[in-house]
């Protein structure tokens, strides 16, 4: 986890300013494979999210695999970064490591109150994931 979050701020420190970041927020989020409208339904949207952003993670060998999709485009480059990181990881991972490139790129810094606030909610809800099947997998 620690060698993509270093990644991610190297990518980041490229940037000069913050209008050049959000375009490259931007065009992560238009990488993100769109998620099957199957999962586009109420179980799986974030509450405390001003715009729509649905999350569904899947146990696969012991390790967790993410999708999402949000239908704002800040929002949907954020969580393209946030699955970068967490995707794939076994549920301790999640739960033994913090997520640092948040505030070494200049997120909390550079975000409006309520994209801060939808981000802490996507986190919040991956750590649920991974506390529900880290019990799953005891």
């Amino acid at each position: 986890m620690q060698k993509i979050q270093e990644e991610i701020i190297e990518e980041f420190s490229g940037y000069e300013d913050w209008m050049d970041k959000y375009s490259y927020l931007i065009e992560l989020g238009n990488e993100l494979k769109p998620l099957d409208t199957k999962y586009k339904n109420d179980q799986n949207l974030i509450k405390g999210c001003q715009s729509r952003v649905w999350l569904v993670a899947e146990m696969n060998d012991g390790k967790i695999w993410f999708r999402g999709e949000s239908d704002a485009i800040i929002v949907k480059g954020l969580l393209a970064l946030l699955l970068r990181v967490v995707s794939g990881r076994t549920p301790k991972e999640l739960l033994e490591n913090e997520l640092f490139f948040i505030d070494d790129i200049g997120l909390k810094q550079h975000l409006s109150p309520t994209r801060s606030n939808g981000l802490l909610a996507m986190i919040k809800q991956i750590r649920l994931f991974a506390v529900a099947y880290n019990r799953i997998t005891e």
